[in-house]
């Protein structure tokens, strides 16, 4: 099957080396047809990523407070809300991804926030899992972004991330699992998974295919926040 025209092209420019303003106006640009490209992507990480969260909460999540990260149109919500959260607070970088996110109705509040050049709006520990699910990647948020992550999460609670594993991207994830690996060594948080997914999403070109499968890989990680409340009897 032969992506559609343009997909591939407004993927390569929204992964290229652009600095963040023209970054954030090529996802503007993109907002309305943003839906239509990744289905046809076959783009996986928002169902696996809630799916994640959706085992990891020992009760029903309806009273849950969700922060989703880098939010784009709300792809990560619909999932979400398909397992039962409705408490969901989105940021986001790009105003017209936030036109799109609003228009879905399964946000209680969302707001503007480039996350790696200002910090996430709200208090310290106000949010039972935060995720952040396409935007960890070479050329977007920068890894030094976990620990505003976890400082906005609760103590207890959950942080579920995702990134890709072709091969423009290889430097990145070994960057990011460093700090992952960091912040778990001091403390600050237990991993819970880190699934690795062969068919992430459909690849856009032949060097980015995974053995010539025609898909790039990708990984889920779920973290849950120190310290972790004891097991009930």
């Amino acid at each position: 099957m032969v992506l559609p025209s343009g997909v591939r092209e407004r993927v390569a420019a929204v992964h290229g080396g652009s600095a963040l303003p023209e970054r954030l106006r090529l996802y503007d640009d993109w907002a309305a047809d943003y839906d239509q490209d990744v289905a046809a992507l076959e783009y996986r990480a928002p169902h696996l990523a809630a799916a994640s969260l959706a085992f990891a909460f020992p009760a029903a999540p309806a009273g849950a407070r969700l922060l989703d990260v880098a939010c784009g149109t709300g792809l990560v919500a619909r999932e979400l809300h398909r397992h039962g959260f409705r408490c969901l607070h989105g940021v986001d970088g790009s105003a017209g991804m936030l036109e799109r996110a609003r228009s879905t109705g399964l946000y209680q509040e969302l707001r503007r926030c480039v996350l790696g050049r200002e910090p996430l709006p709200g208090p310290a520990e106000q949010y039972d899992a935060v995720t952040v699910v396409g935007a960890l990647g070479e050329g977007q948020v920068p890894t030094t972004v976990l620990p505003e992550l976890l400082r906005v999460t609760k103590p207890g609670g959950f942080l579920c991330l995702t990134t890709r594993s072709n091969p423009s991207n290889l430097r990145y994830k070994r960057e990011l699992e460093a700090e992952l690996g960091k912040l778990e060594c001091c403390g600050a948080w237990q991993k819970l998974l880190a699934q690795e997914v062969e068919h992430w999403e459909r690849a856009t070109s032949e060097e980015e295919s995974t053995q010539g499968t025609g898909y790039i890989s990708g990984v889920v990680y779920l973290y849950q926040k120190c310290p972790v409340p004891p097991l009930e009897d």
